[in-house]
């Protein structure tokens, strides 16, 4: 593991290293003030924007202003998840973007968006590594020798002058009561709290952290040395050669044509299924099995359709893997449809509603590789354009109260409401948290008064909203969704007095 960049351990005596120093210790004390014990909310947004404010200001080359506003506003547009609701995938985001930032300041960020995905991983590993190297610059003095022995020579000085003036300051004590007292009202719990070991463990994961993204650096690319070897004909051998992969892909599509038959018979045609089988019981038998069906057939393309392989110069591979794909591609709109049948017998829940973006996922991949074939384009651009469609996908969804759609549908859809579906799950619809209370509402108005389902719901939304009621209130822990459920709460209070 080595890092990008070969340095010797030079001593910190510039006026750059000791605004780094600075801006360091003040970056563990915002994220102190910010993070430490307190509920995640609109810290997390506010400590993104100060970590970015901090590569800026310690960058070598400070980025011009209209830079720097860039930055800042991307910083801001990535971590925009973080104000709807505090979120794994919303850290992420703001923490890709902190990152990604540190490395354009160093010049490590690559130019093409396609390198980018590598090079944070690269970066990742040596987070840890950072802060030691760092801490070794910082205790050598100017001279190159270690500053041990000159702070131990300069504390020294101040014993004597620290001692008498103790000893002075006890006997004031017990001659002057005044004194006595301003001692004995000094508060040091303050004190005793900043030592306190959790909090000293904190300080330390944070400066971990944050020494590695204000001086990024990266595990070097390994470089292998090519040795010249006869070229053998891929078309003969191999373990995937022409007459190979013509065999399989014949077989392949004859298979999926008819799993595609049938789902044209039973799903989307309404052809009647064999005695004691439903068709939620078909859809659900299917749905995740497919997915990873498409999962394996897209891999297998990629390896079919590598460049210099047997696939790249056959026109009839090349047809065969088309419409193989395409199968694909009809695949997973059959285990949509599939989703939506179970659904619309056993309700939505958290796993189905990601079920359905992950199979949407699927398809659109099987579609970029339809285009990386037809285009002749590279697997890297191919592997970059699934990852842009997955984190705009991840980005769109952190501004997404799932919790509150699933109760609202299953609400709308239940028995008791739309006289349609299933019976409402009510225990369900509790571990959904505070986001159910306005479909719970919805339910219990639907419900007669004497129903005992009626009394249930009203008592589970009592105990959400008194939960609700029990947060964090410090500013800091805001969040754009917790506040519109106060607000919901506030309005149905004031309506129903």
């Amino acid at each position: 593991m080595q890092l990008t960049h070969t340095q010797t351990v030079a001593p910190f005596h510039t006026l750059a290293d000791k605004k780094l120093l600075l801006v360091f210790i003040a970056t563990i004390a915002v994220a102190d003030y910010l993070i430490f014990q307190q509920a995640p909310g609109l810290n997390l947004f506010l400590f993104s924007l100060s970590l970015t404010s901090a590569i800026l200001m310690t960058a070598r080359r400070p980025p011009s202003g209209i830079k720097a506003a860039t930055c800042l506003g991307i910083s801001a547009l990535a971590a925009a998840p973080l104000l709807e609701t505090p979120s794994v995938t919303g850290v992420i985001f703001a923490m890709t973007a902190v990152v990604s930032i540190a490395l354009f300041c160093t010049n490590l960020l690559p130019k093409t968006p396609m390198a980018v995905p590598l090079t944070l991983l690269r970066f990742i590993p040596l987070v840890p590594l950072r802060l030691p190297h760092l801490c070794r610059r910082y205790v050598v003095s100017h001279s190159g020798k270690p500053i041990f022995g000159t702070t131990l020579t300069s504390f020294a000085g101040w014993l004597l002058p620290l001692g008498m003036g103790l000893v002075f300051l006890l006997l004031f004590t017990v001659a002057n009561p005044l004194i006595a007292m301003g001692l004995h009202n000094i508060d040091l719990s303050l004190l005793i709290d900043l030592f306190d070991i959790t909090r000293i463990g904190f300080w330390l994961l944070a400066a971990i952290g944050i020494s590695a993204i204000l001086r990024p650096r990266l595990i070097r690319k390994i470089r292998h040395h090519i040795t010249e070897t006869p070229q053998v004909s891929r078309q003969s051998t191999g373990f995937l050669d022409h007459t190979a992969l013509l065999r399989c892909l014949w077989v392949f599509n004859l298979l999926f044509a008819m799993q595609t038959t049938l789902d044209v018979l039973y799903l989307w045609g309404g052809a009647e299924l064999p005695a004691g089988m439903s068709h939620a019981e078909y859809a659900h038998r299917g749905a995740y099995p497919l997915v990873a069906t498409a999962l394996l057939a897209a891999a297998f393309v990629l390896i079919a359709m590598r460049r210099g392989g047997p696939g790249d110069s056959s026109r009839l591979i090349r047809v065969l893997v088309i419409a193989w794909i395409l199968q694909n591609v009809l695949l997973c709109l059959s285990s949509i449809l599939r989703l939506d049948l179970y659904v619309q017998t056993y309700s939505l829940t958290g796993l189905r509603m990601a079920a359905g973006i992950w199979i949407g996922l699927v398809a659109v991949g099987l579609v970029f590789i339809l285009l990386r074939i037809a285009l002749r384009r590279s697997n890297e651009w191919l592997i970059s354009m699934n990852v842009a469609t997955l984190l705009t996908v991840l980005y769109l969804c952190a501004f997404f109260d799932f919790s509150g759609f699933i109760a609202r549908f299953n609400a709308d859809n239940s028995a008791e409401v739309s006289q349609l579906g299933t019976p409402l799950d009510l225990y369900y619809l509790n571990s959904l948290g505070p986001s159910a209370i306005p479909a719970i509402d919805i339910y219990v108005a639907k419900v007669p008064g004497h129903d005992w389902r009626h009394e249930m719901a009203k008592r589970m939304r009592d105990r959400l909203a008194t939960r609700f009621a029990m947060r964090s209130l410090d500013w800091r822990s805001w969040n754009y969704r917790d506040h519109r459920i106060a607000n919901y709460i506030r309005s149905t209070a004031l309506i129903e007095q």
